[in-house]
C-alpha cells in the first residue's frame, strides 16, 4: 500500500522520481506528489495531485519544479482523510524546513497532534503523517539525525518514512517499522524505495532496511543506525530480477501477460523441487525428527494466499493424515489461538510484508510455535520473522490481483503434503511416484488450457451483462469458488459470492433467478455427481451456469450453458488447472467492461497496515 520512491545524487531528481513512481503504480495509490528541494537549498518545492500519476506529471509540465538533485514522492492510498490534493503527501512542517512522506498508519497520531496543537502547531490535512512533520520541527535543534531519532521515539504503529530537510539540503533520510523500505545505491547517487521495481532503471544493488533502523543517505555515503542511535552493520545484496520482468512485453495488462507466465513459475518450481524420486523443500529448516514430529498444522493468510491455504487443507490432511486449521491472518491473533506442542504454522503471503500475516506469526512465535513461511519476496519482513522459508520463485507479480503467485502457493502447498506423507509414510512410494509424475504434468496441462483462451474470453462476453455471479465448488475446489468470486469483484466490480455447491440450499439459492450467473467447477471427482445435482437445482430456478469441467465430459453441455474445460488430472491437483480458467473469465469481464484491471480502485498489492 503507497509507495514511496527518494533520491539523492547528481542527476536531475524529478525524472527519477516520476519514473520510480511509475513502477510503483501497482501498489494501489489514489493521490501522488512529488518534493524537491531546489540546488542551493534555499526551498523546498512541492508538487501533489489526486487521482492517477498522469496528473502530477501534466501538473508539473504546466508548473515547473526547480533543479534539483535531492526530492522525495509518494503515492498515496487513503487512510486518515479523503484522497484529494491537501491530504496528499508529501508534508510540510509550518516553516516549511521539513518534508515528509509516510507509508503506515501512525496508530497515536490523535495524542501527538492535540499536543502539538497546545504548541502553536497549526495543521492543514486530515492524514496522521503531518503530525510527523511537526515533530520533526519541535525536535530539531541543530542535529537532524537526532531530530528523526526523536521523532519515531513517539510514533506507535508500523510506517516507513522519506524525510528531507532545508537544514541539511544534501541528505535524505529513511526511517522503517514494520513498513518496507529499502535502499538503493548507485554511482554517486542514492536512493530509497517501497519496492525494488522502482529503481531497478537505476540499480541492482540492494539494502533492506530492518526494522527500528534510520538511514542517513548522501550522493556518496550511507550510514544506517538503530533507533538508540549506534550504527548498524548492513549487507549489500544484488538482484537477479530485470527491468524487462517488470514490463508488459507486450501484453494489454500485467494481469494478463502473469497469468501466461504460470506455466513457466510451475515448471521451475518441478525442476527444483522434485530432484530425483523425492521433494526437495529446501529452506524449510525443519530436521526430519520434527517433521515426523508434526501433529499440526495452522495455516494463515490473508485473501488469495488464505484460498491458497484452503487447498492446502485439503491435500495435506488427504496425502499426510495431518490435522490443519486454516485461519484468516486478521483474526487469527484476536482469537487467542491454542497452538499445541508440534504444531507448525505455515504464513502464506506474496510481498512477505502483510501486516495482518505479520501480526499472526508474531503471536505464534510468543506461543513458541515453529513458523514456516511461503513467500515470493527474497529478504521480505515475513521471510527475516519465520523459521524457515519456502521461496516461490514466480518472479515479480505487478497487477493487484493475484494469479502467478497464488498457483506457485498452491503448488508449494501440494509439495509439502507430499514430503509430509513420505516422512509419516501414509502414501506407499508407488503412490507418492504418480502424484508426482501428475504434477510434473502441469505446466504442460496450463499451457493446453491457455490455447482456448479465446474460447473464455467468448464466454467472458456472452456473460458480462450479468449483475451478481455466484461461484460453487467441493472439496478441494470449494477453494476455487472463493478465489474465483474474488477475482471477479476485485477487478470488475461486479457483486460475485463464493460458496461451499452444498451450502446453497442453505441461503444463497434464494437469490438464483435469470439475472444472476452461476459458475459452477464440476471436474471429474469423487463429488461430481452431487455438483451435478446443484446445477439441475440452478437450471430450475432459472440460473444462468457456467461450468468448468474436465476435458472429454460428455453430460456436462446438457446442465451448463457454457462450458470451460481443462484436461484430466489427478483430483487433488484440479485447483492448479481451475484457477486459470477462472483468472481468464475475471480479466476478460473486467476488460469488457472497461475496468482498470491491473489497478482496481480502492485495492493494494501490498497490504502493509491493518
Amino acid at each position: 500500500m503507497c509507495g514511496i520512491i527518494g533520491y539523492v545524487g547528481e542527476r536531475s531528481a524529478v525524472p527519477i522520481l516520476l519514473e520510480g513512481l511509475k513502477r510503483l503504480e501497482y501498489r494501489g495509490y489514489d493521490s501522488s506528489g512529488i518534493g524537491v528541494i531546489n540546488k542551493n537549498g534555499s526551498q523546498i518545492v512541492v508538487r501533489k495531485a489526486p487521482g492517477k500519476i498522469n496528473n502530477l506529471e501534466q501538473l508539473i509540465k504546466g508548473n515547473h519544479l526547480p533543479e534539483s538533485c535531492l526530492g522525495i514522492s509518494h503515492t498515496r492510498w487513503a487512510t486518515h482523510g479523503a484522497p484529494n490534493k491537501v491530504n496528499a503527501h508529501p508534508h510540510f512542517d509550518n516553516a516549511k524546513q521539513f518534508l515528509i512522506v509516510h507509508n503506515g498508519i501512525v496508530e497515536n497520531y490523535e495524542i501527538l497532534k492535540e499536543r502539538l496543537k497546545k504548541k502553536g502547531y497549526r495543521f492543514v490535512s486530515e492524514t496522521d503523517t503531518e503530525v510527523i512533520a511537526h515533530l520533526l520541527s519541535d525536535f530539531y535543534k541543530g542535529g537532524l539525525l537526532d531530530a528523526v531519532k526523536k521523532t519515531v521515539d513517539q510514533l506507535k504503529g508500523a510506517f516507513a518514512l522519506g524525510i528531507i530537510s532545508k537544514a541539511d539540503p544534501h541528505t535524505l533520510m529513511a526511517v522503517r517499522v514494520g513498513s518496507p523500505l529499502i535502499i538503493g545505491l548507485g554511482k554517486r547517487e542514492n536512493l530509497i524505495a517501497s519496492d525494488v521495481p522502482a529503481i531497478l532503471n537505476i540499480t541492482k544493488r540492494i539494502i533492506y532496511l530492518k526494522d527500528r533502523e534510520i538511514a542517513k543517505l548522501t550522493k556518496d555515503s550511507i550510514e544506517i543506525f538503530n533507533f538508540e542511535g549506534k550504527r548498524a552493520a548492513y549487507k549489500v545484496h544484488t538482484v537477479t530480477m530485470s527491468a524487462e520482468a517488470v514490463a508488459k512485453q507486450g501484453y494489454a495488462h500485467f494481469m494478463l501477460k502473469e497469468i501466461h507466465e504460470q506455466p513457466e513459475v510451475i515448471a521451475q518450481m518441478c525442476k527444483t523441487r522434485i530432484v530425483g524420486k523425492s521433494i526437495d523443500l529446501q529452506g524449510l529448516n525443519l530436521s526430519l525428527q520434527e517433521l515426523k514430529s508434526i501433529q499440526q498444522v495452522n495455516i494463515v493468510a490473508c485473501g488469495t494466499a488464505y484460498h491458497a491455504g484452503l487447498v492446502g487443507q485439503y491435500v495435506i490432511e488427504k496425502l499426510s493424515g495431518v490435522p490443519v486449521k486454516v485461519d484468516a491472518a486478521s483474526e487469527f491473533r484476536y482469537r487467542d489461538p491454542i497452538i499445541l506442542k508440534n504444531t507448525l504454522i505455515i504464513a502464506v503471503s506474496q510481498s512477505g510484508e502483510t501486516a495482518d500475516t505479520l501480526a499472526a506469526v508474531r503471536e505464534a512465535k510468543k506461543k513458541g510455535a515453529k513458523v514456516v513461511a511461503i513467500c515470493n519476496v527474497v529478504g521480505s519482513s515475513l521471510v527475516r520473522e519465520s523459521d524457515g522459508v519456502l521461496y516461490n520463485h514466480a518472479g515479480p507479480e505487478i497487477g493487484v490481483a493475484s494469479t502467478k503467485a497464488y498457483t506457485a502457493q498452491v503448488m508449494m502447498l501440494c509439495l509439502l503434503a507430499l514430503k509430509l506423507a513420505a516422512i509419516k509414510k501414509t502414501l506407499s512410494f508407488k503412490q507418492q511416484q504418480a502424484l508426482i509424475q501428475e504434477l510434473k504434468k502441469i505446466p504442460q496441462l496450463l499451457r493446453k488450457i491457455l490455447k482456448s483462451k479465446a474460447d473464455i474470453a467468448k464466454i467472458a462476453k456472452q456473460n458480462s451483462h450479468y449483475g451478481c455471479f455466484l461461484f460453487l465448488g467441493r472439496n478441494v475446489n470449494y477453494p476455487s469458488a472463493l478465489e474465483g468470486a474474488l477475482k471477479l469483484k476485485e477487478i470488475s466490480y461486479i457483486p460475485a459470492e463464493g460458496y461451499a455447491a452444498g451450502e446453497m440450499k442453505h441461503g444463497p439459492i434464494a437469490l438464483i433467478d435469470e439475472y444472476r450467473a452461476v459458475v459452477c467447477v464440476a471436474t471429474h471427482s469423487a463429488v461430481y455427481e452431487k455438483m451435478i445435482s446443484n446445477m439441475q437445482e440452478i437450471r430450475a430456478r432459472k440460473g444462468k451456469i457456467i461450468a468448468i469441467a474436465t476435458a472429454g465430459d460428455k453430460t456436462i453441455h446438457h446442465h451448463a450453458h457454457h462450458v470451460m474445460t481443462i484436461p484430466a488430472v489427478h483430483e487433488l491437483l484440479t485447483p492448479l488447472l481451475v484457477a486459470l480458467p477462472l483468472q481468464l473469465l475475471a480479466y476478460h469481464i473486467a476488460v469488457r467492461l472497461g475496468c482498470d484491471v491491473d489497478q482496481p480502485r480502492n485495492l493494494a498489492k501490498s497490504v502493509t497496515v491493518e
